[in-house]
């Protein structure tokens, strides 16, 4: 097992750092040891061994530790060694262990650990905001939070060596960016919003004052790359094409730095942007996309994310591909068992 050190700065501002000691990959959080991970051969499960701690540090350590380990060995499963009765009862009453089938061992699925916030999400879930139902336009629907400003949501993707973050878009900020991008022919050919800066200061001034749009800027590495709109679509034009339900996601893409498209590119922030969205609400089972019905591109990259098509049907402005994601098929997308590569970063 060779491993490249890595250090991680994560979405609270603290620095989680991986190094290989021997045959293990030892995890820090802002120094302070966390725990070990032990790389298994022979079909046995990789190990997480945890450091013993107050019982109040559990979640937040253990959610770092296991952050470090499913990152640089991407299996579906660790095995988690704990010391300590009441460890185990919070990691269980929490969702960050069950027992494995017919035995005691103690273990992680991706899947469960994927659905805590606090790895990726700077501020408390929406799902915490009390339900209440108001009418906008005529519909009825539960009130949104606010937005949150600044950095939503940050995420280091290994395949590529790259941290991806999503941010409140900021006019005084983004303008320039944007309506360049808008102007760029190719996303023009898609968005049809070519026109002035201000024009575009109009239109995002509109969104920025509809609770129902999260209007989003994407970077790799801190530097901007993407425009994404987030919104509620029970509130929205899609609603009545299809079985709407209150919590349901829906999102406007576009990518307007033409270094940052490929297909590697699109698996990282579409998978990212997806993960935002249910993250930031747990009543959130569904997110969806209406692409133009002929932009077979994007439609096969949302397939290859997830999502499924489930019917074309006529927009006023275009003929449109309804594609939908369900939130269990997103987060049973995990690693195949067995033997993985550890992933080297530099």
């Amino acid at each position: 097992m060779i491993f490249s050190p890595l250090s991680l700065l994560q979405v609270d501002g603290r620095r989680l750092s991986i190094e290989q000691q021997g045959d293990q990959l030892n995890i820090d959080l802002e120094g302070r040891f966390v725990g070990s991970l032990v790389v298994a051969t022979g079909g046995q499960r990789a190990r997480l061994m945890l450091r013993p701690c107050e019982v109040e540090q559990v979640k937040d350590l253990t959610l770092a530790a296991l952050h470090a380990a499913f990152l640089v060995h991407p299996v579906r499963e660790l095995a988690l060694s704990v010391t300590g009765q009441a460890q185990v009862s919070l990691l269980l009453r929490e969702g960050l262990a069950v027992h494995a089938p017919d035995s005691e061992v103690l273990i992680c699925p991706q899947h469960l650990f994927r659905q805590h916030p606090q790895p990726w999400l700077a501020y408390p879930p929406s799902s915490q905001y009390p339900l209440q139902y108001r009418l906008s336009n005529g519909k009825r629907h539960p009130q949104r939070a606010p937005r949150q400003p600044g950095t939503v949501y940050r995420r280091y993707v290994a395949e590529i060596a790259e941290t991806i973050s999503l941010r409140t878009l900021d006019p005084q900020q983004d303008l320039e960016v944007f309506s360049r991008w808008q102007n760029d022919p190719r996303v023009a050919a898609f968005w049809e919003m070519t026109g002035s800066q201000q024009a575009h200061r109009e239109y995002l001034d509109a969104l920025l004052a509809d609770p129902k749009v999260h209007p989003l800027i994407a970077c790799f590495n801190d530097e901007p790359f993407a425009y994404f709109e987030a919104y509620w679509a029970r509130e929205d034009r899609i609603a009545p094409y299809y079985d709407v339900q209150d919590y349901d996601r829906g999102v406007h893409m576009l990518v307007g730095e033409q270094r940052y498209r490929g297909a590697h590119r699109v698996s990282a922030w579409l998978s990212s942007l997806a993960h935002f969205l249910f993250l930031d609400d747990a009543r959130t089972q569904r997110v969806v996309a209406e692409p133009r019905a002929d932009n077979a591109k994007m439609i096969n990259y949302l397939q290859r994310a997830g999502f499924y098509r489930e019917k074309e049907f006529d927009f006023p402005h275009k003929r449109a591909a309804m594609m939908i994601l369900p939130r269990e098929v997103f987060f049973a997308d995990a690693p195949n068992h067995g033997e993985q590569a550890l992933v080297a970063c530099s």
